[in-house]
């Protein structure tokens, strides 16, 4: 999701490798889950999150579509983002105590948060967003741990991938006709999202399946 801000804007001016240090450290929330209230549209879901939902809950895309996500337009592409609901504008996820129900497979988005990523020149590193986190008094952890992702490398790789070939296929999407500009949203939504995931396999294998069909289909 593009934002149209600076990054002096939004953050301490700085950014972040995954070895580095940064100021994000909330204590475990100590019961705060106000960045799990009035999100909106904003926790767009990748395809590895999508996987993650769909493996640990044993629920397809499509059960998930009925009570936790919602499709919106991104861009020009059709998406799936978590979905906020009741008066208090809520995660689905949320237990009966203000916690994640699924912390150990929570999307990307909220493993990352209060850092967001900065994309340059074909590669990205992390900032800290300033006036986001609610919690006071953050302290210091290494970015690698806080996001708390396994085989980190590859998983970096992937969130670069995804983003240049979506930003692609975004623009292309711009500056097609409608029924064009349609065709690539479903095929973006079909492919990556929709498709069920083998549970018994690993996703990278899966995800460069797909983004080779992709490839072969769009030249991206």
């Amino acid at each position: 999701m593009k934002r149209n801000v600076s990054l002096e804007e939004i953050s301490d001016g700085k950014l972040y490798t995954s070895n580095d240090m940064v100021k994000a450290d909330c204590g475990d929330c100590a019961g705060c889950s106000a960045c799990c209230h009035g999100m909106g549209e904003s926790i767009v879901l990748d395809p590895l999150d999508i996987y993650r939902l769909t493996t640990n809950l044993e629920m397809s895309f499509e059960a998930l579509l009925t009570q936790y996500i919602e499709l919106n337009v991104v861009d020009g592409v059709i998406l799936p983002n978590l979905k906020m609901a009741g008066p208090e504008e809520a995660c689905g996820f949320l237990n009966e105590k203000g916690r994640c129900s699924i912390h150990s497979h929570r999307p990307g988005i909220c493993r990352l948060f209060p850092l967001g990523r900065f994309y340059e020149d074909g590669d990205f590193k992390y900032f800290l967003q300033t006036n986001e986190c609610k919690k006071e008094n953050r302290t210091k952890v290494k970015v690698k741990k806080w996001i708390d992702t396994p085989n980190l490398k590859q998983y970096e790789e992937f969130v670069n991938d995804w983003h240049n070939f979506l930003l692609n296929m975004q623009e292309r999407a711009a500056d097609s006709d409608e029924t064009s500009a349609k065709q690539i949203s479903m095929f973006i939504l079909q492919n990556f999202y929709m498709k069920p995931y083998d549970r018994s396999k690993e996703f990278y294998p899966q995800y460069e399946e797909r983004r080779s069909g992709a490839k072969l289909i769009f030249h991206v």
